[in-house]
Order: structure tokens, then sequence, then C-alpha cells
């Protein structure tokens, strides 16, 4: 019995994929649920698995071709007289490394060919074009240099969607940064205190993330306008604050969400950035945990940027930036001391944030991070 091995349903946001190179290959054995192939879309990487048991017969659709929602892909025989379908394609004569190697020359006829490294063209008189020259004035001789070598390869669909987006958030939006800095001081003192205690309780890290997660949640509530969002001539407003990760994987960068930050406790959040980060990583983020979102933040300060104008991800209003912490002379009651700053950046959407709100809400999360004990109490 011959099955189709058919695309999964896609969310209505994604409407087709690539397929990455096939995992197996036409006559192999396969088991019910073996991952046949990945499927990259503008969001995650789709594991397609086998439908049932058998052989793979037939490859309908190669690496790299673009396939929509149902479409087949595969056929799998689950009969016992399973044969491919492909045909199999007969060696050709052996070729030599330098007759594989050789091209034809443009200006010198078909007939004579240039090898790699090679000084001048096969077949040619002594008369050929000068060897290079050291002198330099009139009546030297230009330096013949190989061209410089270089490489093409497709963008990956999640770069390109990237790329779209950002072109689209610059276009689509009256974008502004307002910048402040954080004495971060007294987060690292109660890091200090409690992440001994923290790991064993909750078998996971005190990182920096659960407490600008916390004080952007704050700060939301006291500021909702920079949690809205624009929809054509109307207003969205949002209950909760569903916050973006933005976290960089070897495709591109992903923005996972955080639901209902502001009803996690610190640990409940350490723990599921962990997790995100992980399966970010590896490929292995659903849709669902990448479509919509509120807010988001990026911390440019894990790879050593001190400050940079983060870019919207629409259609949200806002993002934070965080940077690098770096020791810095401060002034402090008319006393010159030596504090970890952090420089913080909030990108906002001019037409629908005003300045001063933008500001404050800045404020309110600098204030909430130079006093930060309430950031490890229940929400």
């Amino acid at each position: 019995m011959r099955i189709d091995v058919r695309v999964p349903t896609l969310s209505d946001s994604v409407a087709s994929g690539t397929l990455l190179p096939w995992r197996r290959q036409v006559g192999d054995t396969v088991a019910r649920d073996d991952t046949l192939v990945d499927l990259e879309t503008d969001k995650v990487i789709l594991e397609i698995p086998a439908p049932a048991s058998g052989t793979l017969v037939e490859i309908t659709r190669p690496e790299g071709a673009s396939v929509t929602a149902d479409e087949v892909i595969a056929v799998i025989e689950t009969g016992a007289r399973a044969t491919s379908s492909m045909p199999v394609e007969k060696p050709g004569p052996a070729k030599t490394p330098d007759a594989a190697r050789a091209v034809s020359s443009p200006s010198r006829g078909a007939s004579e060919t240039t090898l790699p490294g090679a000084s001048t063209p096969m077949g040619t008189s002594p008369s050929a074009p000068p060897q290079a020259s050291p002198r330099t004035g009139e009546g030297a001789s230009l330096e013949l240099r190989p061209p410089t070598p270089t490489k093409r390869e497709p963008m990956s669909r999640l770069r390109q969607r990237v790329a779209e987006r950002l072109v689209a958030a610059q276009h689509g939006a009256a974008l502004l940064t307002t910048f402040n800095e954080v004495n971060m001081a007294p987060v690292n003192a109660l890091r200090q205190r409690y992440k001994a205690e923290f790991e064993v309780r909750h078998g996971v890290k005190l990182g920096y993330m659960s407490f600008f997660v916390r004080a952007v949640c704050a700060a939301l509530q006291q500021f909702p306008i920079v949690n809205a969002a624009i929809d054509g001539s109307d207003i969205v407003w949002h209950d909760d604050a569903d916050i973006g990760i933005a976290i960089s994987t070897p495709r591109g960068l992903v923005v996972p969400i955080l639901r209902r930050a502001q009803a996690l406790t610190s640990a409940q959040i350490e723990t599921a950035i962990v997790d995100l980060g992980r399966r970010a990583r590896e490929g292995r983020l659903t849709l669902e945990e990448l479509a919509g979102g509120t807010f988001s933040i990026t911390n440019g300060g894990v790879f050593g940027s001190l400050l940079s104008t983060p870019i919207l991800n629409p259609p949200q209003s806002a993002i934070l930036g965080m940077h690098t912490i770096q020791e810095r002379p401060v002034a402090e009651h008319g006393q010159v001391v030596i504090r970890p700053m952090m420089y913080l950046a909030l990108t906002y959407d001019h037409r629908l944030i005003d300045g001063r709100d933008a500001v404050q809400f800045l404020v309110a999360v600098k204030a909430a991070l130079e006093a930060p004990e309430a950031l490890l109490e229940e929400p």
C-alpha cells in the first residue's frame, strides 16, 4: 500500500516552507514517526515524520523546494513489495582531476584551457602577455592577480523574514530611541546573596533576565500605552505582558514569547528562558511559541555591545535593549565612585507613544532595578 507523505498544516501567518536536506533516502526502511526531512519556515524548523512504517519509495519534492501545507513530498510503500519509483542515475565516465578543473578561455577559443595556478594559458606562445614587473612608473607592467574567491548561497527563510520585518519596521513606524543608564550594583549584590539558595531550591541559576522581565512588567502596568499596538486607525490595548526574548541562533534571530510574564515568578522566568534558549538553538521552537508578543527585550550585552538602538518587532510598539555591564566612574552624593553601569535603550513607535511616556517608562525600569528586592517577591 502506498501512503503519501504530506506537509503538515501550517499556521495562518506561515504560507510555505523550504525543505532542508532529506534525512532518509529512497530505498530506506523507515518506522512510523521517524523524521524524514525538516521543513524550514520563516519562524521555525518543523520535523516531518513518516506517517507509517515501510520503505521510502519516492521523493517527489527535493531539498530546497518551496512547499505548502498538505502538499505531497514523498511516498512510502507499506507492503512487502516496496520498490523505488525513482530513476537510478547510471554512473558516467570517470573524470580526471585536471579535466574537472579545466575551464575554457573565452578570449582564446574553446581549444585553449587555463588551469588554476598556471601562469600562462595552455597552447599559447612565449609571446603571451608579459610577466608582472616589480618596476613602478612609466612602462611598468601591471601585476596580474587571480580574482578573489567568492561564495554564494541562498538566504534562509528565517533570515529573509527577519530582513523583511526589519525593513518594514523602519518604513512603517516612526522610530525613536531614548537612553538611560542603571547602576547594577544592587542587582549584583542581591544575586550574590541568593544565587546558591536560588539554584538549590529551583534548579536554575538566578540570572539578570528575570530582574529585567519583572522590572519591565511593573513599568508596563504604570504605562500601558507602551504595551499597546496600532492596528489601522485603532489602538489595541493588551491586558497581559507577553514578553518576547530575543535569542541569537545559528540560523538567525528568533523571539520566543514569555506568556503572561507579569504572573511569573523569577524562578519560572529563568527556567522558561533557559528552556526557550536551548530549544531555539536546536531549532525546536513551535510556531505558537513565536506568535504574538506585546513587548520585547534584547540583550546585546552578551556580545559586548556597549550601546545600540534596537529595532521594533512589529506590530509591537517598543523594545528594550540591554547592554554590557561596565565599571565606570559616576558621581554619588558629591563623590566620584566606581559602579557597574549598564546603558539601557528603549526604541518606540512615536506614532503611538509620546516621548514623555517613553522616558518615564525607562526611568521606572531603572528605578526598579536599582531597588531590586521587590523584584524577587512573588507576583
